[in-house]
């Protein structure tokens, strides 16, 4: 289901992300969560959640990156 605020959010986007990176995340998520609501726009066997996550995922990578275990902007 979509996140209204950043506290509901899971733990691992919220303890790893700075607060930037988590609203790129939930934004992502959200409109992945509209954009895949049919079945057959998702790849494969995901779920609407998985497909959801990937995406937010994927958003936070394009403007973030890991270095010695932190989210550094770009």
């Amino acid at each position: 289901m979509p996140y209204d605020t950043l506290d509901a959010l899971p733990d691992s986007v919220k303890t790893n992300l700075p607060k930037h990176a988590q609203e790129i995340y939930k934004e992502a998520f959200n409109s992945a969560w509209n954009e895949y609501a049919d079945p057959q726009k998702r790849h494969g066997d995901a779920s609407r959640e998985e497909t959801a996550h990937k995406v937010a995922w994927a958003a936070v990578k394009h403007s973030y990156e890991k270095r010695e275990g932190k989210w550094i902007r770009k």
